[in-house]
């Protein structure tokens, strides 16, 4: 008889530092714009990204980016517009960037780079009907859905390449339980929505609930949301003349500034760091060493300065 093959070796995800097979750790980062207006909630897709960001957009509202890469979500939405700050974490991983149109600035550097020199342009103003979907259940422009089987066929027609990625933040394993301790708080307010995490010792994760959602749900696998990190990075905003009177903001997202990294329910001050558009932002501790994280997901709440913070 045959000698059966031997499963291939796991190896830790860029993302996440969790173990996958080689074929999954190679897989193009893909990167969606995600809605956070109170009539797009509950929204589809938080459970499988691997790092989901939050930042200020216009009017008060702010906005989501939810990267995958180790997990295929069966839906993903509603997807909303780009904004370059948001472009700017995305080009980190060369990120298939699916979003709804743009501001001229994001528009523009995608015209300009958007075939994979910083990211690849998934736009649904090109690709919907095909590869994104509108809902009946939902009013515009709270309705763009699609899904990672079609996110993934979508990078291959783009021309994204899955290959092996360098991972640039340090993951290890949960903590023991007696190392763990009992509850813990962080909050973070925006304008419209106040964030809270409440650290579960048994799970080591923190269960996030937000405004008008008392424990936050991913519509799309049915189940409450609870990462295993949270960082908190403050940062300059200010409004972006454009000319479009849409009071559209502007981020200072190359250089440095204040983090707090919460991980097996302890938070350290820190500080943030990303050299250049490209450059990965990493997370230091006090006396500058990488910090390491928590083998899953991680939130990253980005932060006006002067933002209220618990």
């Amino acid at each position: 008889t045959a000698t059966p093959t031997p499963a291939p070796a796991l190896v830790p995800a860029p993302l996440t530092g969790r173990m996958v097979t080689p074929a999954v750790a190679k897989r193009h980062v893909v990167a969606v714009m995600i809605d956070d207006h109170p009539a797009a909630r509950p929204q589809s897709g938080f459970n499988d990204a691997s790092v989901v960001w939050q930042a200020p957009a216009e009017g008060g509202i702010p906005r989501y980016m939810m990267w995958f890469q180790d997990s295929v979500p069966p839906a993903v939405g509603p997807v909303r517009s780009a904004r370059l700050y948001f472009l700017a974490w995305a080009s980190e991983w060369d990120a298939v960037y699916a979003h709804v149109g743009g501001s001229p600035q994001a528009m523009k550097l995608l015209r300009e780079k958007g075939q994979g020199q910083v990211v690849y342009n998934a736009d649904e103003f090109r690709w919907g009907g095909i590869y994104f979907h509108r809902t009946k259940d939902r009013f515009a422009p709270h309705n763009v859905y699609t899904s990672g089987k079609e996110l993934y066929t979508l990078s291959r027609r783009l021309g994204a390449k899955n290959q092996v990625m360098k991972p640039a933040w340090r993951f290890a394993p949960d903590a023991s339980l007696a190392f763990r301790p009992v509850g813990g708080t962080i909050s973070t307010v925006y304008p419209w929505n106040t964030i809270t995490y409440r650290y579960d010792r048994a799970t080591n994760t923190y269960r996030r609930s937000v405004s008008g959602e008392k424990r936050q749900t991913d519509r799309g696998r049915k189940a409450f949301v609870a990462p295993k990190n949270v960082i908190v990075m403050s940062m300059s905003f200010a409004p972006l003349n454009d000319g479009s009177k849409k009071h559209r903001l502007e981020a200072q997202f190359i250089g440095q500034g204040p983090a707090w990294i919460s991980t097996n329910g302890k938070t350290i001050k820190g500080t943030w760091k990303k050299t250049a558009l490209t450059s990965p932002t990493r997370f230091f501790d006090a006396n500058g060493k990488l910090v390491t994280l928590t083998v899953g997901q991680t939130f990253v709440q980005v932060m006006p300065y002067g933002s209220k913070m618990a």
